[in-house]
C-alpha cells in the first residue's frame, strides 16, 4: 500500500508512524515545507520518500495534516491529481470552510473530512508518536458524501489505529470544538501573556509556578502558525464562545470584588459538575 502524508508534524508525523506499524509493507510518502522536517523525518525512518506532489495518482491514501487555511487553499489542486482509488483525508482541526470548498468538486466522493481529538503542545516531527491516537475520538463529518467503498476500507484503517468514531456535521463540528478545544488554547496563550507581562524577572515566575499553572499554561507551547490558522478559520464560532467566557470572568471577578465568599463557593461547586462530565469521557 502507497500512503502520502502531506504536512510531518506532531499528527501527520503520527499518522505516518502507525500506519507503518500496522502494515510493514506500506511505502509513506511525506512532504513538508520545512525542508529539516523533511531531512529528520527521512533520517528517522518516519517516512519512507519524499513525495512529489504531481505523482499522487497511485496512492491509496493522501493525510493532510498542514494547516486548515492551507488546507482550504491546496485541497482542490491534490483533488484534481488524484485516481479514482484514492482517499484523501484532511486531519485539520475545523471543518466546515473545508468542506465547503470541495462540495461541487468533481472528486468530492474522494475526500473525507476527518479530526483526530489527539495532540500534545509539543510540535514537528520530533514530537510524533505511533501511539498518539490509541483510545482517541477521530470526529467524521459528511461521510455521506465520501464513496462508500473507500470509507469502508478507511474505517478498517481508522480500527487498527485504535481510534474511536464519531459522526457530525460539519458546522456543528466547528461550533463544538470552539468551546472544548480552541477556547482552552486561546485561555492558556493568554494565561501565559498575563503573567509574561507582570512577571519581568522571569526566574520568579520559575521558582513559584506550581504544577496547577504548568497544566493550565501546557498548551501556550503550542505551534504559533497551527493554532493562528484555526483561530482565525473558526473566528465566528470562537468569538461567540469567547464572550461567553469574558461574560463568565467578568461575573467572577464581580462576587470576588463584592468580598461573597458563599457565592463563590456556591459557583465553584457548581462547576466541579465537570468532573462527571470527563468521568464520563473517558
Amino acid at each position: 500500500m502507497n500512503v502520502g502524508v502531506i504536512g510531518l508534524g506532531l499528527i501527520g508525523g503520527s499518522t505516518a508512524l502507525k500506519i507503518k506499524e500496522i502494515d510493514t509493507n506500506t511505502v509513506i510518502y511525506g512532504l513538508d515545507n520545512d525542508m529539516d522536517s523533511m531531512s529528520y523525518s527521512l533520517s528517522k525512518g518516519i517516512i519512507d520518500k519524499k513525495l512529489d506532489i504531481n505523482s499522487i495518482d497511485n496512492l491509496k491514501y493522501i493525510f493532510i495534516a498542514i494547516p486548515v487555511d492551507a488546507i482550504k487553499n491546496e485541497i482542490e489542486s491534490i483533488l484534481n491529481k488524484i485516481s479514482n482509488n484514492t482517499l484523501v483525508v484532511d486531519l485539520g482541526s475545523t471543518k466546515y470552510e473545508i468542506c465547503k470548498k470541495v462540495v461541487d468538486h468533481t472528486n468530492r466522493k474522494n475526500f473525507l473530512a476527518a479530526h483526530p481529538i489527539a495532540g500534545t503542545e509539543f510540535s514537528g516531527p520530533s514530537a510524533a508518536t505511533k501511539n498518539l491516537f490509541d483510545n482517541k475520538v477521530l470526529i467524521l463529518c459528511e461521510t455521506e458524501k465520501t464513496d462508500q467503498d473507500l470509507l469502508s476500507d478507511a474505517l478498517k484503517i481508522f480500527d487498527l489505529m485504535n481510534m474511536n468514531i464519531i459522526n457530525m456535521d460539519s458546522i456543528e463540528h466547528d461550533k463544538h470544538i470552539a468551546y472544548v478545544s480552541h477556547l482552552s488554547h486561546i485561555s492558556s496563550f493568554m494565561l501565559g501573556k498575563t503573567v509574561m507581562n507582570k512577571e519581568e524577572d522571569q526566574d520568579t515566575i520559575y521558582d513559584m509556578a506550581g504544577s496547577g499553572f504548568e497544566s493550565t499554561v501546557r498548551l501556550a507551547k503550542s505551534s504559533p502558525e497551527t493554532w493562528a490558522s484555526i483561530f482565525v478559520e473558526n473566528k465566528n464560532n470562537i468569538v461567540e464562545s469567547l464572550n461567553e467566557y469574558i461574560s463568565n470572568i467578568n461575573n467572577f471577578k464581580i462576587l470576588i470584588e463584592n468580598g461573597d465568599k458563599e457565592k463563590l463557593s456556591a459557583e465553584m461547586k457548581k462547576i466541579n459538575g465537570i468532573k462527571e462530565i470527563l468521568n464520563g469521557i473517558k
